[in-house]
């Protein structure tokens, strides 16, 4: 069973983690193509010339954001905090994976969006959706 400590240290701290989180992705995919461009390299190879493990950062942040949204969740007082949380995280994700295998041309942009919307409803929810008990009525 939980108790008021736990709820503090896990879930208390599960907002932060994903408007962080968030963050750190967001910068990860702003600098990408800079990092990129800034190597040299052929036309041709340029921007797919990226090491494996740079690329593997997307579904470490995807992982952490998604505990971080799971947890954030499972402390918001609001239930459509709740859907919006989870929204964003899916968005996130399917822009992420849309990207890797190429499957329908978006802009960088709608990624960025995704990412701030998250960090945005993390900080919302942190400061006026906290739940102040064991179990979080809605």
């Amino acid at each position: 069973m939980l108790t008021g400590n736990n709820i503090s240290g896990i879930f208390g701290k599960s907002d932060m983690i994903g408007a962080s989180a968030s963050a750190l992705c967001a910068i990860h995919c702003i600098a990408t193509p800079f990092l990129f461009v800034a190597q040299s390299c052929h036309v041709e190879t340029c921007c797919n010339a990226g090491p494996g493990w740079w690329s593997a950062v997307d579904y470490i942040f995807v992982g952490i954001t998604f505990a971080a949204v799971f947890f954030s969740a499972q402390n918001s007082a609001k239930m459509w905090m709740k859907y919006a949380l989870y929204a964003s995280w899916v968005l996130l994700t399917a822009l992420v994976i849309n990207e890797k295998f190429a499957l329908v041309p978006l802009a960088e942009e709608w990624k960025y969006g995704s990412a701030f919307a998250l960090i945005s409803l993390h900080l919302y929810n942190r400061k006026f959706c906290r739940c102040g008990s064991d179990s979080c009525a809605v």
